[in-house]
């Protein structure tokens, strides 16, 4: 990637990035004119390509970006950002990475005579985000930097990174993979995106790189414990704990007792509730996915938190999908759970579910996992029920993906 960028390619402050959203859509700063805003890009349809053929190739220097979160140099947007313990909130981080990777997107795919794009990019899946820092420090400007580094028919992947200022250098802070989705104007259906070619040996590997991902992710859904039985090694894992907490004392499949310094997966949980108000809405009217990941990160570091009696710093995010959209006005139920612990690592599932107060039905709209990495070693995760076993292999293969990554 370049070192230097045009100026038309660096932006300042990330409320910024959102304006420009706002205006390449052309969605409306006022709710009570979203109804209009989306009425009028029906008629932006004429302008999607029929086929990906149609639209002309880009480089990866093309979506290119850059964004500064000058913490540092600007004191006034501090508090924003302010946690407690005096470092950054990194559920803020979240929603500007989901703001960025939007962006890029519409970058890659903008058509010079168009003034308003025909898209609908939306977030599809948090594929990771990796950490090599503890804490972030609130007074030293921020730098995120991210492209386009991979493309299907209608889908992209976007890398980005993020650094700090520290006595005049960047240093790395954390690196992200996003993958969002193109739909036609109101949301509704695929639609094709522009060709990525890349142009050096280096971009050639960061692109079979993205094919990869693509394949892994398959992979992992295929071998869901939704879908298919654990593995034999796996089936010991589980028969080897509940033999752990058989009563010694009875014969009896049924008496179970707790080994020492641990806990049982049913007392590791809390939750949470959002109501879902205009203000969080994203620039297509529903809720922006930044906010949601940031409430769940939140819930899941209070879970960690309240498990590990010690404050607990986020090692890795991974394997968040957007399964369906949230709407204004919605109920939003977040459960955090503990699933899988090892030494000082504290493994949490957040869901999280909209209510319809009208039907009385639950929707699961997201899942995610976050591992954190606690100050002081933690008491062991076991589970009882057949159900909270599963949860633990599950907590197990992410917890095993990521530190194979990291």
């Amino acid at each position: 990637m370049p070192a230097k960028i045009d100026e038309h390619k660096s932006q300042t402050v990330c409320p910024e990035v959102r304006s420009r959203l706002r205006d390449i859509v052309g969605a409306s700063t006022n709710w009570r004119d979203h109804v209009q805003a989306m009425q009028e890009r029906k008629a932006l349809h004429t302008l999607l390509a029929k086929r990906q053929e149609d639209l002309p190739p880009r480089r990866m220097k093309d979506s290119y970006l850059e964004v500064l979160l000058p913490l540092g140099s600007q004191p006034e947007i501090r508090e924003k950002y302010l946690n407690v313990h005096n470092s950054v909130r990194f559920g803020r981080i979240l929603e500007d990475l989901d703001s960025l990777g939007v962006l890029i997107c519409y970058t890659h795919t903008k058509q010079e005579m168009q003034p308003r794009s025909p898209l609908s990019i939306v977030t599809a899946l948090v594929d990771k985000i990796n950490l090599c820092k503890k804490v972030i420090y609130p007074d030293c400007d921020i730098k995120f930097t991210g492209n386009v580094s991979w493309v299907g028919k209608t889908s992209m992947e976007v890398k980005m990174h993020m650094l700090q200022l520290h006595d005049g250098d960047y240093s790395p802070v954390l690196d992200a993979t996003f993958v969002m989705v193109a739909r036609d104007p109101e949301n509704k259906r695929p639609a094709f995106v522009n060709p990525l070619v890349p142009e050096s040996p280096e971009e050639e590997e960061i692109f079979k790189q993205g094919e990869l991902n693509k394949l892994k992710r398959i992979d992992f859904s295929t071998a869901s414990l939704l879908k298919m039985a654990p593995t034999a090694e796996e089936r010991n894992v589980i028969h080897d704990i509940f033999l752990n907490t058989l009563d010694t004392k009875t014969v009896s499949f049924r008496s179970r007792i707790l080994p020492p310094n641990s806990v049982w997966m049913e007392d590791a949980k809390l939750k949470g509730l959002q109501i879902c108000h205009p203000q969080e809405r994203n620039i297509f009217n529903r809720i922006f996915g930044g906010f949601l990941m940031r409430k769940a990160f939140e819930l899941g570091w209070a879970t960690a938190c309240s498990y590990g009696c010690s404050r607990p710093f986020i090692v890795s995010v991974d394997d968040i999908m957007f399964q369906r959209p949230v709407e204004v006005g919605s109920l939003l139920l977040l459960s955090g759970q503990v699933c899988y612990t090892e030494k000082n690592y504290i493994q949490v599932r957040v869901h999280s579910e909209v209510y319809d107060a009208d039907t009385r039905e639950h929707h699961t709209t997201n899942i995610f996992h976050f591992t954190f990495i606690s100050e002081n070693e933690v008491p062991r995760v076991v589970p009882k029920t057949y159900g909270e076993s599963m949860l633990y292999l599950d907590g197990k293969r992410h917890f095993a993906a990521i530190m194979k990554e990291i």
